[in-house]
């Protein structure tokens, strides 16, 4: 069973259901149709009882593997919200729904994050019962670089992360590899990037008894020495479990060492407005339910596009893409452009939802 798509490639074969996200010019960004096409292969196979497990990964401009995921395709969301085309509105609310359906698959879904995982890279993998890193991984939440907020569940998966990862992660956007991510409870192994293709084949070739034996299959590959990181995992809870962002940064800011001066910098460059509403975002999501933070991202990001009155000179969201993407200038204007400027009540706005509770678009979650 082959798909007719040639942006998602998807197979079964065996007992496993393969996926290939395919669109490496573009390091794999998801589009509009890819969100839907990856929906309607997980919807088939989710009851289909000839396929035991899942596995997704993505194609680079060398072949197979190296790059999974680079996020959402922010080029067509820029475009959409300057032209007030309504599958902007679809492409959230499909995408939202897409990520909570891959927690919720009820058998083995594999993720082989090789390369970039950036953004809805992780949207589409954190739900995954094993995700797979290499020494080529490349994971991040870069959102506030382009005024918005790490969404598709970056609320609750960030904020599980331990101490205070979450806070660390969502506010900088900072970029890290397979030993991080395993100590930060977003990868469960590495394997060696060499070492995929013939896992690959196995799973196409193998007879398993079992979706648990196809799982330990996979685990039998895990390098057993990876090394631990040097992660500064004390340093990011005592700045990142301050209570507020002028805080973090003030005290950030204060201190001579290397590694504050540049944690500082980073965040003097992200959009003050956002990096309080993530703040917000990963400490209310410590206590929500999945579905109830989907809920709330697709609350927050409409308000990202919709919230102030004219949305393209006013939102931090379009003015990001465009000076990340667009322009290419990589001076965004953000308004305002201190962080300790920003209105307490502007910050609150963002998560009120524009919908009634039973009329929300992930009201079915």
């Amino acid at each position: 069973m082959l798909s007719n798509s040639t942006e998602v490639l998807s197979e079964v074969r065996g007992q496993v259901g393969f996926i290939t996200l395919n669109r490496p010019k573009a390091l794999n960004a998801l589009s509009l149709p890819m969100v839907r096409e990856l929906n309607r292969i997980l919807l088939s196979w989710k009851n289909n009882p000839q396929v035991l497990a899942i596995a997704i990964r993505g194609n680079s401009r060398e072949g197979a593997f190296g790059a999974f995921c680079a996020g959402g395709d922010i080029r067509f969301l820029h475009q959409s919200a300057v032209d007030g085309n309504p599958e902007l509105e679809d492409f959230f609310t499909e995408e939202y729904a897409l990520n909570h359906l891959t927690h919720h698959l009820g058998k083995p879904y594999i993720a082989f994050m090789d390369g970039i995982v950036m953004g809805g890279g992780m949207g589409v993998s954190q739900g995954a019962s094993l995700r797979v890193v290499t020494e080529r991984t490349k994971m991040a939440m870069p959102e506030t670089a382009i005024g918005l907020f790490p969404d598709v569940g970056g609320g609750y998966f960030l904020s599980r992360a331990p101490g205070h990862v979450g806070e660390y992660l969502a506010l900088t956007g900072n970029v890290i590899q397979a030993c991080e991510a395993i100590a930060f409870g977003l990868a469960d192994g590495c394997i060696q990037a060499e070492k995929l293709p013939n896992l690959w084949k196995g799973l196409e070739e193998g007879h398993f008894a079992s979706p648990q034996v196809i799982e330990e299959y996979v685990r039998d590959f895990f390098d057993a020495k990876t090394a631990l990181p040097n992660n500064h995992i004390d340093r990011i809870n005592h700045y990142f479990g301050l209570p507020l962002v002028k805080t973090i940064v003030d005290r950030l800011e204060q201190s001579t060492e290397a590694w504050e001066q540049e944690t500082a910098s980073t965040l003097r460059k992200r959009s003050p407005l956002m990096l309080h509403v993530v703040l917000e975002q990963i400490r209310k999501g410590r206590d929500l339910s999945l579905a109830d933070d989907l809920r709330m991202e697709r609350d927050m990001v409409r308000n990202c596009f919709y919230l102030r009155p004219n949305r393209q000179e006013n939102s931090e969201t379009i003015e990001g893409i465009r000076a990340l993407a667009i322009d290419k200038d990589h001076q965004p204007q953000w308004t305002p452009s201190k962080i300790e400027d920003v209105d307490q009540n502007e910050v609150n706005a963002f998560f009120n939802s524009p919908w009634p509770r039973l009329a929300h678009p992930l009201a079915h979650l």
